[in-house]
């Protein structure tokens, strides 16, 4: 069995790609996922539950799908808000490459996929949603929230999908004592084991 996560950047696994039929916030797309990333062969449930919990999105702004995957979640906030300009970060060079082709097979050009390095470090975003690498560990985990929901605008919203017994309410309480910025994190809905957090930045 393969120690390789869906973390790793250049996975080293067979490339297989499975082809997909999904519907994303009411728009059905053929999408195809591949070995070596966050799960492939399906949509994962929580990023299922952030799907349809997530909030009617602005029809314009910048979005963010912060571990993007192979690019359900960057697909559907594109698809919903065509008008918008929408990002896809990952670490994994296979899922962004599969993302890539993901986006193109489905006419969507209001996309750009990148590496975090790669994303303009002035960039802020009106949308961030995240189902975010739970299993890189609480270290990384807590650096890479600390060094994104910065770069929510001063009324912008972070949507973060996470799994109870993961550690969803730690994280969640970790948020809201202020060790990733000034930001306020709030139970937005639980379904299927997994929370749903609505973080913000703190009223002045």
């Amino acid at each position: 069995m393969s120690t390789e996560h869906y973390f790793s950047e250049d996975p080293q696994a067979p490339l297989r790609k499975t082809p997909l039929t999904l519907t994303l916030r009411g728009h059905t797309v053929t999408m195809e996922s591949a070995s070596g990333t966050f799960s492939p062969g399906h949509l994962d449930t929580g990023t299922a539950v952030l799907l349809k919990y997530a909030p009617h999105l602005p029809e314009t702004g910048t979005f963010l799908d912060l571990g993007c995957g192979w690019g359900p979640l960057t697909l559907a906030l594109a698809l919903e808000s065509p008008d918008a300009s929408v990002w896809g970060v990952d670490v994994n060079d296979r899922a962004l490459e599969v993302a890539r082709d993901n986006a193109a097979n489905a006419h969507l050009s209001s996309i750009s996929f990148a590496k975090p390095e790669d994303v303009p470090s002035d960039l802020l975003f009106d949308v961030i949603w995240s189902n975010p690498p739970i299993r890189v560990g609480k270290k990384e985990l807590h650096s890479l929230l600390a060094q994104w929901l910065p770069h929510l605008k001063p009324e912008g919203e972070a949507w973060l999908v996470v799994a109870k017994k993961l550690g969803a309410d730690s994280l969640q309480e970790w948020i809201a004592s202020g060790a990733a910025g000034d930001f306020e994190a709030s139970r937005f809905e639980t379904s299927r084991g997994f929370r749903v957090i609505r973080v913000s930045r703190r009223s002045s």
